[in-house]
């Protein structure tokens, strides 16, 4: 487990609106590893984590697109059912809330990459070990 600081981006849902935070980051050399997005209201919430997170903040910031920043953590968790159910639990057991969470499994039997974001990564880290 690692705590991570994830960047954010609030936008209209719209079309290329991805494309050109994408196209910022490649022009500036930094790669995502993580991503996350979803729409509400017509607003677009894009969370992810980057190689370099001052190059990504000052590419974005270069491109008229407004960012944030949100503490996280990255686990990694067995590939198996209650993986994550076993770690969701904790977390409501010591009060703290999960604002958004996101994962993969790059293959079969791999361990499972996770991104939780929460109310309070230091707590959340204490909490899981």
């Amino acid at each position: 487990m690692a705590r991570i600081t994830q960047l954010t981006v609030t936008a209209q849902s719209k079309p290329g609106v991805l494309a050109k935070i994408c196209d910022a980051l490649a022009r500036a050399g930094v790669n995502i590893t993580a991503i996350s997005a979803a729409e509400s209201s017509g607003r677009g919430r894009v969370r992810m984590v980057v190689s370099d997170l001052a190059r990504a903040k000052q590419a974005l910031t270069t491109a008229k697109i407004r960012c944030g920043e949100e503490p996280a953590l990255l686990l990694s968790l067995d590939d198996r059912p209650g993986a994550l159910a076993a770690v969701a639990g904790r977390l409501a057991s010591a009060k703290i809330n999960i604002k958004c969470v996101y994962a993969t499994v790059a293959a079969t039997g791999a361990a499972a990459h996770v991104v939780v974001a929460v109310a309070n990564a230091e707590k959340a880290e204490r909490v899981l070990g």
